[in-house]
């Protein structure tokens, strides 16, 4: 079976991969960001891992074979290079169904493998150490097109797994901020609205302490990052506007210290000022030492991505210190966690190779 390809057209010009792919085939908006997150898709030849990334007009892109059944097209042609198809008058989905096979609603996942820690908490918060390769919380997008009957069916996040260890199944956590998919470390969610609304200002006034751990290609200049990033810097993906201002440009600023030089990679930490997506990702990428096991922010605009010998699995990155004012009695806390398995063993043999 052939991988399914086409040309990004204008109706679907600057919206982001998971968007095109639900709209072409059908498909659930979860199912869409897995096939990216999954590496099953690639734009113009490369893999592409970031659903965040807006396509521009005549890119190809490729999805691989098997992964999207065409019965779940919506009759445009997928499957063809170019292709157009006939066109559905009322852009409804047509069902398909083989005789005798009737399609569920909804397709069950199996319980998450991966199980957080329990850092600290208390009636007002909870902090947890996230395994890399859980989300944080379900986009927005996500939750309104399952709703709540819907949602049993998708893949835990932390968000979703935190009640039942913390207890209390039935008492939802709220969160107040976000890391990303593939990185590990600590986030903290409130248990009260009135806890929800005081980090929320925190974050708002950058007076949260959030410190990564990052291995790195290269080492990364020591000091104060700052940029504006925008949501395409003019390759679809997420990144700073090199002239000028922009409309929609948010001020990202990073502090970065070189903690060992490890021949040609590095450990680095990052401390952040503003959080902006992606945030220490994009300007490690942008000082020319992308994280080891980066695949998005790796290359320059419009060029070759960095080689990356390495041999890691993910982004190496990790979410090593986290600290606030508590939102009931406004004591300073804070709290460390090391890096996982993963990257302490990376860490160790880049250390080996570095004294080889």
């Amino acid at each position: 079976m052939p991988p399914l390809q086409f040309v990004v057209d204008r109706r679907e010009a600057g919206k982001t991969l998971p968007a095109i792919l639900k709209a072409r085939y059908g498909l659930s908006w979860a199912r869409a960001k897995r096939l990216v997150e999954g590496r099953h898709v690639k734009v113009s030849g490369q893999v592409e891992t970031d659903v965040a990334r807006r396509v521009k007009l005549g890119k190809p892109v490729e999805v691989a074979a098997g992964t999207v059944e065409l019965s779940e097209s919506v009759g445009r042609g997928e499957g063809v290079k170019g292709g157009r198809g006939e066109k559905n008058p009322d852009r409804r989905p047509p069902t398909v169904q083989k005789p005798g096979r009737v399609r569920p609603a909804f397709t069950p996942s199996p319980p998450h493998p991966l199980t957080p820690s329990l850092v600290y908490q208390d009636d007002a918060v909870v902090v947890a150490d996230k395994p890399a390769g859980l989300t944080t919380m379900r986009h927005a997008d996500e939750a309104a097109e399952f709703g709540e009957r819907g949602r049993k069916f998708l893949p835990k996040t932390l968000a979703d797994l935190l009640p039942g260890l913390l207890g209390s199944p039935n008492r939802p956590v709220i969160a107040v901020h976000r890391i990303d998919r593939d990185t590990s470390g600590l986030v903290v969610f409130a248990r009260t609205r009135a806890a929800a609304d005081h980090l929320a200002a925190q974050f708002r006034k950058h007076a949260v302490d959030r410190r990564y751990l990052a291995l790195t290609r290269g080492v990364p200049p020591a000091g104060r990052i700052e940029s504006l990033f925008v949501r395409d810097r003019g390759d679809g993906r997420r990144g700073t506007h090199r002239i000028g201002s922009a409309a929609g440009a948010k001020r990202a600023v990073t502090h970065v210290k070189v903690l060992e030089e490890l021949g040609a990679f590095a450990l680095v930490e990052c401390r952040l000022e503003t959080g902006r997506t992606h945030q220490v990702r994009i300007h490690l990428g942008e000082a020319g030492a992308p994280l080891c096991g980066e695949a998005v922010y790796d290359r320059p605009v419009n060029g070759k991505p960095a080689a990356d010998g390495s041999g890691a699995a993910r982004p190496m990155l990790h979410a090593a210190r986290l600290g606030f004012a508590h939102p009931e009695t406004g004591d300073a806390m804070g709290w460390d966690a090391p890096p996982p398995a993963d990257f302490a063993g990376l860490l160790a043999r880049l250390r080996a190779g570095a004294s080889a």
